[in-house]
């Protein structure tokens, strides 16, 4: 554990940050299984499905977590598996 006051906060502020970035890509990584599955299953609702992930892949890239090519590779994926 740290003894200078400023490392003990960068401790706590990086295990918030931590918690917070895993559930987001967890959440992120859902949306994407989710917009899959309904895709290959020929779902009704599969043009919301992919919707939602695509909002959830810009959210990520505000966030951080995606590189902006990383999103638009996922997002292209998403819609190229949808058009066929």
């Amino acid at each position: 554990m740290p003894n200078i006051k400023s490392a003990k906060k960068r401790v706590l502020v990086s295990e918030a940050k931590r918690e917070r970035n895993k559930s987001n890509n967890s959440a992120l990584k859902t949306a994407i299984k989710k917009a899959n599955a309904a895709i290959e299953s020929n779902a009704d609702d599969k043009e919301a499905q992919v919707k939602f992930a695509v909002k959830k892949i810009d959210q990520a890239v505000a966030k951080g977590l995606l590189h902006k090519n990383n999103a638009a590779r996922k997002k292209s994926a998403l819609a190229v598996k949808l058009a066929k």
